[in-house]
């Protein structure tokens, strides 16, 4: 059976949030926090960490902050929706759809993040791992919980020369954001449509 454009749209958003969830549940209930796992040697390793703002750890202040940006996030994917659904019958070109698919998908993970897992976990700490489903309740309330974050890449890692006029004699980490799925599929569809724009945006009318 030969899926619309739309189904195919659904399913990856549908993958997107599974595999982000999926992981971000296991290093939830297996990992403590600052705990690293090698993955490519010490050049990609999961580390886990939390915060309680935008993508790449970024962070908004307060209580009062952060209800703001989960209620932002809400408008966001309530918009990025309906524009998808506004391409999808347009026709538009596939690659665009599929970049805000991702984009759908990234938002909509984050988002699970802060407004469940205050509700659903326990405290993640340095020396113990959380409880999913805890008897006594989860570590916070609806729309106040953390994003998980664990894909940590430093490609490079050395110190700065002394002779640099920027932080001489200081280490110097590259990519030094930790990051997750939600995160990556947001970045790769954004670039994706700004790389490609006059091909997506080609015949859209």
């Amino acid at each position: 059976m030969k899926l619309t454009t739309c189904q195919k749209a659904i399913l990856f958003i549908i993958i997107i949030l599974a595999a982000d969830q999926v992981l971000k549940i296991w290093v939830k209930t297996h990992m403590t926090i600052g705990q690293e796992i090698p993955v490519f040697g010490k050049y990609g390793m999961l580390h886990f960490i939390e915060n309680n703002g935008m993508a790449f750890g970024m962070e908004i202040g307060g209580k009062g902050g952060k209800i703001l940006l989960s209620i932002f996030r809400i408008f966001a994917i309530a918009g990025t929706s309906w524009y998808l659904s506004t391409l999808i019958r347009k026709n538009a070109y596939w690659g665009l759809i599929m970049a805000v698919s991702a984009i759908v998908a990234g938002a909509t993970g984050n988002f699970i993040d802060s407004a469940f897992y205050g509700i659903i976990f326990s405290e993640s700490s340095y020396d113990k791992v959380a409880v999913l489903f805890p008897p006594e309740g989860g570590y916070s309330s609806f729309l106040l919980g953390k994003v998980v974050d664990m894909f940590y890449f430093p490609v490079i890692n050395t110190t700065w020369p002394e002779w640099s006029p920027i932080k001489p004699g200081q280490q110097l980490i590259f990519f030094r954001p930790v990051f997750n799925i939600s995160d990556a599929a947001i970045t790769c569809g954004v670039f994706s449509i700004i790389i490609f724009q006059k091909k997506m945006f080609k015949n859209l009318h």
